[in-house]
């Protein structure tokens, strides 16, 4: 079945996010700037981190990962939207459209279940401290990390199998600037209710067992916090979380806006717009937020770059 669907359909058409010419220029200059932004504030988070020593701890850990996922994730779907509106050529293969989607899927998954990793990672901090390096060994940050990677994989393997099934007759048209699940099932000419409910299942499962994950870690360390009598001992609480907790509003709030509908609900302007968001602003935001707001990060950018000074 996978076959015949493969040759009906050879390529797809990606509309993009508009047919002014005056406007794709602007959209390729934000986008490329977005993008190189992106590119140097997470290779520059993983290298900090990696040539830090103080910074060798699991928190630093989980970030480093989420800057290799943002880093990954943003080129996967920008260089092609790039390539879109500088030249014009909207057509993109089936094997790759399909790649890109299965890449996005694996990504966004894999974050999902990181971001959950690093609430517990901030709750063993301060409801556990004098556990914490027993509670958050090298064994077991890695398994949190293996972990959220294998879910991910399930996640994007549910997705390509449920989708590789659809039939799209002529329909080669996404109405989307990259290969977008629920833009892919609006082209099937066959019933997509089962495909959809399984999808729908295991996305959802996804956002909501990593968000009650989160929401769970986060209340226990609210009441820990408000247990702490010193201003400044709440103060210093509270900073430790506030970075992360910024970085999961803005992502679960776009992708649960995006994701958490029916595909018949699907909206081409407020889901571009959305999607626009957590797949090309958000990449660039994470290194910012958990760098701009963190001194630790910029002790350690001087350090390297005395050291750097110091063997010249």
């Amino acid at each position: 079945m996978g076959r015949r669907n493969i040759t009906q359909v050879s390529d797809f058409i990606l509309m993009g996010l508009t047919d002014s010419e005056e406007i794709r220029l602007v959209l390729f200059t934000l986008f490329l700037l977005i993008y190189l932004i992106t590119v140097l504030g997470n290779v520059g988070m993983i290298l900090i981190i990696r040539l830090d020593p103080q910074l060798h701890t699991p928190m630093y850990f989980f970030l480093s990962h989420l800057s290799f996922l943002d880093l990954t994730y943003s080129s996967v779907i920008t260089p092609k939207t790039l390539d879109n509106l500088l030249t014009s050529k909207q057509n993109i293969s089936y094997l790759n459209c399909f790649t890109q989607m299965s890449f996005f899927v694996f990504l966004g998954a894999t974050e999902c279940f990181l971001l959950s990793s690093m609430a517990w990672d901030r709750y063993a901090a301060i409801c556990s401290p004098l556990r914490y390096q027993e509670v958050m060994s090298t064994r077991r940050c890695c398994s949190l990390v293996f972990g959220s990677y294998l879910i991910g994989f399930m996640d994007t393997s549910v997705n390509v199998l449920c989708l590789s099934r659809l039939h799209f007759c002529n329909s080669k048209i996404i109405y989307h600037f990259f290969c977008d699940g629920p833009a892919i099932l609006a082209l099937s000419c066959t019933g997509t209710d089962d495909i959809e409910i399984i999808i729908f299942i295991s996305a959802g499962s996804t956002l909501v067992v990593s968000l009650i994950t989160i929401s769970v870690s986060y209340v226990s360390i609210l009441s820990t916090i408000l247990k702490i009598t010193s201003t400044s001992g709440k103060q210093k609480a509270f900073s430790t979380c506030a970075s992360h907790l910024l970085g999961v509003t803005i992502f679960y709030s776009t992708m649960i806006f995006t994701y958490l509908k029916p595909s018949k609900s699907y909206s081409l302007g407020k889901d571009q717009v959305a999607s626009v968001f957590y797949t090309i602003v958000i990449p660039m935001l994470n290194p910012l937020i958990y760098s701009l707001r963190n001194k630790e990060v910029k002790n350690a950018l001087n350090r390297v770059i005395k050291k750097r000074k110091d063997s010249k």
